[in-house]
């Protein structure tokens, strides 16, 4: 049986500081709304550790917005104005049971501090070039929501593993990928600067959920129609990290920097 969850706190700046120092359009209204809540590593992840303890019961009482993952891999996660949803390998969302428990999650209190502007045609790496050019700073976290409708979207998801859990560079040769033209929904995401590697995605991860709630995926790939874009500047981080098993076992030394690239692109 695992052991409960060892929790390892990370503050990137104290909140006094950060009142001084960054734009005013990036506030600090709350601390505890002001803060990314991780469950384990994007490592660990990489290298199979695919069973969790955190219950999205657990998980939405420090967010509303997130992205991420359920036991044994199965699928992409999804989380957007408080309700979770699973998207299988068949390219369909569901909702997410409360008992449900997920091995790696990312989420936060989205609240919009900047608009980003984007135009119509935007491509998925024009989009990127217009959040970076909204952000005050490298040095923080960031939340990224854009919605709206999509002239073109490419996401995938990825099948349920079983035990010996393989690497997820192998599970994603697997991945099925879902093609959508003119889809109204929305893309939630996170930015985390370049100190971040081995804990997360280094830039951008993105997951889309369409507006009914019906489809959705990992976001390959995009062109904008008519969207709303924001970033929520973040300036806490916290990371709940596994207890024992699996994680205990994995050796997270090495750099996964180019497995990581194939597996988001």
């Amino acid at each position: 049986m695992r052991k409960a969850l060892s929790q390892f706190a990370l503050p990137i700046f104290c909140a006094v500081m950060l009142s001084a120092l960054l734009p005013s359009g990036c506030r600090l209204d709350s601390e505890e709304r002001e803060v990314i809540y991780q469950i384990s590593t994007i490592d660990a992840l990489m290298e199979g550790v695919y069973d969790g303890e955190v219950t999205f019961d657990e998980l939405k009482k420090h967010g509303d917005f997130a992205i991420g993952t359920f036991n044994a891999l199965d699928g992409e996660m999804i989380g957007l104005y408080g309700k979770f949803y699973q998207i299988k390998v068949d390219g369909k969302a569901y909702p997410a049971a409360g008992t449900m428990k997920t091995p790696f999650a990312v989420v936060t209190f989205f609240d919009a501090d900047k608009t980003v502007k984007t135009a119509t045609g935007d491509d998925f790496e024009r989009l990127k070039t217009a959040v970076d050019d909204a952000m005050p700073t490298k040095n923080i976290f960031y939340a990224v929501k854009v919605e709206g409708t999509f002239k073109y979207m490419k996401v995938r998801s990825v099948p349920r593993q079983e035990r010996p859990y393989r690497k997820l560079v192998e599970v994603v040769k697997d991945q099925a990928i879902y093609e959508y033209d003119d889809i109204e929904g929305t893309v939630v995401g996170f930015w985390c600067p370049d100190y971040a590697k081995g804990v997360n995605v280094p830039g951008y991860h993105f997951h889309f959920i369409s507006k009914d709630g019906t489809v959705g995926g990992h976001v390959l790939d995009c062109t904008l129609g008519e969207t709303i874009a924001g970033i929520d500047c973040t300036s806490g981080f916290f990371m709940a990290l596994p207890d024992g098993g699996d994680f205990f076992e994995t050796d997270l030394s090495g750099g996964k920097k180019t497995d990581l690239e194939k597996v988001e692109k």
